[in-house]
């Protein structure tokens, strides 16, 4: 893996700066991921998850939220930020959408290859791109919000979907679960769910809980996190095609 290279590009009126990873060696155009962070915005998380992508082969962009690069270090105002997105969902898909088209425009990507991941609310940005009908393989959204101010439409969909889920995570009850399964199977996509018990949210980020100061809402459970990342890996190697390590 080499060291990682910002790119810049534009979003919903934004300047904004990703960080791109790319594998030791390249043979040719790589599959390419989008990661994105949690509400904070670019952070560790986001790029150690990138850097993971990149060691197994796969060309990974760490994306932008807040514009600029920047990762918000006050949680109560990042998640101020992020409510007042849920509500508008064509920024949400604006910002998701030309950190894509940043990616595809890369000389190291096969932009017939790619997919989306994203962590809190970046799993939501993750599925926004879906339910937008994205020319995406894959999407995975890890303890991400599953609910929709514009439902995917029938047939739109064209990802492979995993959602993956703490049974007792307070921020996304059953009932939202329930009405995630409804919507994908009334849009007819290829999708699922895993929940995994006794786990709640941000389960894959092992400072969580010094953050958010909540370990009751927000903790790290590392069998969650390697099942997970597992499932991801799983379905990439099914929709992408990319060589497993």
């Amino acid at each position: 893996m080499t060291t990682p290279e910002t790119v810049r590009y534009d979003a919903d009126g934004l300047a904004m700066a990703g960080e791109l990873f790319l594998p030791a060696r390249i043979d040719g155009a790589r599959p390419g991921v989008l990661v994105f962070p949690d509400a904070s915005g670019l952070n560790a998380h986001a790029r150690e998850r990138a850097a993971r992508l990149a060691s197994l082969g796969y060309v990974a962009l760490a994306c932008d939220l807040h514009g600029g690069g920047t990762q918000m270090t006050d949680f109560d105002a990042a998640i101020a930020a992020v409510r007042a997105l849920r509500e508008t969902p064509a920024r949400i898909r604006a910002r998701a959408g030309g950190a894509l088209a940043a990616l595809v425009a890369r000389p190291e990507v096969d932009a017939a290859r790619t997919a989306a991941i994203g962590f809190c609310f970046g799993g939501t940005m993750a599925l926004e791109l879906a339910r937008d009908g994205a020319a995406l393989l894959a999407v995975v959204g890890f303890h991400s919000g599953l609910a929709t101010q514009r439902p995917a439409e029938t047939g739109v969909v064209r990802a492979r979907v995993l959602a993956c889920i703490g049974a007792d995570d307070p921020s996304i009850p059953p009932a939202q679960r329930a009405a995630f399964e409804q919507e994908m199977t009334a849009a007819r996509a290829d999708w699922q769910l895993h929940t995994y018990g006794g786990v709640v949210h941000s389960f894959t980020e092992r400072d969580v809980e010094l953050r958010t100061g909540h370990p009751e809402r927000t903790r790290y459970d590392a069998a969650a996190d390697a099942r997970s990342w597992a499932a991801m890996r799983q379905l990439f190697a099914e929709s992408l095609d990319a060589p497993r390590a």
